[in-house]
């Protein structure tokens, strides 16, 4: 077992911030999350899949929904409603458990992100529970069936919801991962685009061969490595791409970008003006929450399930969707993939075709810089 500290839990989330690729919620959230459960005491305790007991049971805790603000034009229809006081996530936490009659042993993150690995840690420091070293994506991604869990045919419910406004809903009986993503996603839809939800409830024996181990650590590494670059004046982009096995690929400004929220996801593209080298190209990223498809000079360049990953040169901060501006300096770095969504079930839930392309998927190659 580690015990974190709040460097540790800094770093996890500004290193599951990069590794989001522009989805898996807001930094800052996840931090207000951290420091929230450390001022009241709470502990973050991480356990690997070997030190956890087999008969353990764990959950994965999500926030799902747009990552762009809601539309004025709708705010109006949630004026009336009251508001519950209590973290959503706590409230399905803890009736999921009340459900069960039974304790959780830990928590999964559903996702590495910025706020929502950080919603699974919080539920699970809030509760006395352990942080589980490993996740079903080990990256960010747009729907619930985009996971280890949903390649593997685990079951997700029961699946325990929870809103603003003090409303939770127990689904069961939901047949697999991706009728729990039209379930969930249309609550969401009428819970302002903001719903918590818990769902693969499961033994540690069950879930062990169907998650990714190891990611938040991973993420810890990445942060770390993306910190000290920022305090020793490096170049942090070099330095993500270095610790990720990736490459830097494309440098410049942006410049015209477009978005909207549809169907409870954030949609859009952002284009960028190339500069050094890259003078004179242009860099386009297709989003869907997360960032899904790179063009250079209007040819494919890079598809998920590669990362495509932006990065504030002046800041190295990962850029989150839609908070990109015009004339910002950025980078844009390629990781690989994680090994399961390169699997002929991973590409069929997550590959070129999810995105649109009609192409089969091929490692993106280096540009050169």
């Amino acid at each position: 077992m580690k015990k974190l500290s709040r460097q540790d839990l800094e770093d996890i989330l500004h290193g599951a911030a990069i590794l989001g690729t522009g989805g898996g919620g807001e930094l800052t959230e996840g931090l207000a999350m951290i420091d929230d459960a450390l001022d009241k005491g709470k502990e973050f305790n991480l356990v690997t899949l070997d030190e956890a007991p087999q008969d353990a049971l764990v959950c994965t805790p999500y926030m799902l929904g747009a990552i762009s603000a809601l539309p004025a034009d709708q705010e109006q229809f949630y004026d009336r409603l009251p508001r519950s006081g209590e973290p959503s996530i706590l409230t399905a936490y803890r009736r999921f458990e009340d459900y069960l009659g039974r304790k959780f042993y830990g928590t999964i993150p559903c996702e590495l992100g910025g706020s929502n690995t950080a919603t699974a840690f919080y539920a699970a420091a809030m509760s006395g529970a352990y942080l589980i070293d490993a996740d079903p994506a080990g990256r960010a991604v747009p729907e619930i069936t985009h996971s280890t869990y949903y390649i593997e045919g685990l079951p997700a419910a029961p699946i325990v919801m929870a809103n603003a406004f003090g409303e939770t809903i127990i689904c069961e009986n939901v047949m697999d991962d991706a009728r729990a993503e039209h379930v969930v996603r249309a609550l969401s839809m009428v819970s302002r685009n903001d719903i918590a939800a818990i769902d693969h409830a499961l033994e540690i024996h069950e879930i062990r061969d169907a998650v990714i181990p190891g990611t938040i650590s991973m993420a810890l590494e990445m942060g770390k490595s993306a910190r000290q670059a920022r305090e020793q004046n490096q170049d942090v982009a070099a330095v993500i791409a270095d610790t990720g096995a990736g490459f830097v690929a494309f440098r410049g400004k942006v410049g015209a970008s477009d978005w909207k929220t549809e169907d409870g996801f954030t949609i859009g593209n952002v284009s960028i003006a190339g500069a050094g080298v890259f003078k004179g190209d242009e860099y386009r990223i297709w989003l869907k929450n997360e960032n899904m498809i790179g063009w250079l000079n209007e040819a494919v360049h890079a598809t998920i399930p590669d990362m495509i990953c932006m990065i504030d040169i002046g800041t190295g901060a990962p850029v989150t969707n839609p908070n990109y501006y015009q004339g910002q300096d950025v980078a844009v770095v390629i990781l690989p993939a994680p090994t399961p969504f390169t699997t002929a079930k991973g590409l069929a839930a997550f590959g070129p075709a999810y995105a649109g392309l009609d192409q089969h998927y091929s490692p993106s190659l280096p540009t050169p810089e």
